[in-house]
């Protein structure tokens, strides 16, 4: 393997060697804990701008399973993993992960103390790395590195036109879905339960969703800065006031906030990996769920209308809002994860009975 380096804003410097294609790549270095679901990590559109370290030391021992892929393309910038696997050993496997990386395009380091890596991260924050081949940077690489910021998340990611992904026979509910960075899984739990499902690109106006009429209408997740997207905002506070039950995740849970007058903010290194802790607030039951974000809703910003359902409990930051004298809600982490945890897929049930309760 071809010997590359990783070279952090601060000037942190870790040799290791190349997998996936070659090239040089420079993106804001993120973390998960997650110690199985690397396929959908990779697919997941929310990782847009960033390069992507498993804090797990081992990465690819069940190969590539297309089946279980988020989304056909990766967004990711770049891919930081200990040890990948060459022998996958799995009933299921279509090839190797050092392959698949190549296929779709990314720029990976493997052989590094990933370790070492995440407790940087955790303790200075999330910062700008570059992956390339040579251990000392040039001016313009030091300038490039430095002034890197993710922009144009959601209009990266998001869809171009509108389209039916899910077509049931007969149909229980028809529910707009507004892509922000959608995960497949969401439409899969959706389509479970029935629902014919109608996937909207990002900055489609309330007007049209609404002459749509929808049984509900589903925020996906998604990537970035939640306050950038100011048009979606606006749209989202005009599709509250239709009384069309609404149900946002991840992202869609940002926006639903903000546009009810809340604010967020980003967080030190995230939440990313799929063993996060959330309490019900209702009823003191903890559950573990998957996330992704870098973003969180500010507590003290939110509106009289606004209660809070779930929160963090490492940290107590926001993980979910009901909306009063409506049928809208959000959660902040995923209850459609794969490969899981499951424990919270029942909120997709609350939102059909939202959209039956509407009748």
């Amino acid at each position: 393997m071809k010997k590359v380096y990783l070279i952090l804003e601060n000037g942190k410097v870790f040799e290791g060697e190349s997998i996936g294609i070659e090239g040089e790549v420079i993106g804001e270095v993120v973390f998960t804990t997650a110690m199985t679901g690397y396929l959908e990590t990779l697919t997941d559109p929310s990782y847009y701008g960033q390069i992507v370290c498993q804090t797990f030391p081992l990465i690819g021992n069940y190969g590539v399973i297309e089946e279980d892929f988020e989304s056909p393309i990766s967004a990711v910038k770049g891919y930081i993993v200990r040890d990948i696997c060459d022998e996958p050993s799995n009933f299921r496997s279509q090839g190797k992960l050092d392959d698949m990386l190549k296929k779709l395009g990314v720029i990976g380091i493997c052989g590094i103390d990933t370790r070492e890596l995440t407790k940087i991260v955790r303790e200075s924050g999330v910062m700008n790395g570059i992956i390339t081949d040579k251990p000392t940077l040039d001016k313009e690489q030091k300038t490039a590195l430095k002034e890197y910021v993710i922009e144009g998340a959601v209009k990266s990611v998001s869809c171009k036109e509108k389209r039916v992904v899910c077509n049931v026979k007969k149909p229980k509910k028809r529910v707009a879905l507004l892509d922000y960075g959608i995960k497949r899984n969401i439409i899969e739990k959706l389509a479970r339960r029935g629902c014919e499902v109608t996937v909207f690109p990002h900055d489609t106006s309330a007007e049209e969703i609404i002459e749509f009429n929808p049984d509900g209408i589903m925020l996906s997740n998604g990537p970035g800065n939640p306050e950038e997207n100011v048009y979606e905002i606006k749209q989202i506070k005009k599709l509250v006031k239709s009384g069309i039950p609404m149900f946002g995740i991840c992202i869609g849970h940002q926006l639903l906030a903000l546009s009810q007058g809340a604010k967020t903010y980003k967080l030190k290194y995230g939440h990313r990996g799929g063993n996060q802790p959330v309490k019900d607030l209702a009823t003191g039951r903890v559950y573990v769920s998957t996330q992704n974000h870098g973003y969180a809703v500010d507590l003290d910003t939110l509106p009289k209308n606004a209660q809070v359902t779930f929160v963090n409990v490492n940290d107590g930051t926001c993980e979910g809002i009901n909306y009063k004298n409506s049928n809208v809600f959000s959660v902040q982490f995923h209850p459609e994860a794969c490969a899981g945890p499951l424990d919270t897929g029942y909120l997709f049930d609350r939102f059909m009975e939202n959209m039956e309760e509407r009748k």
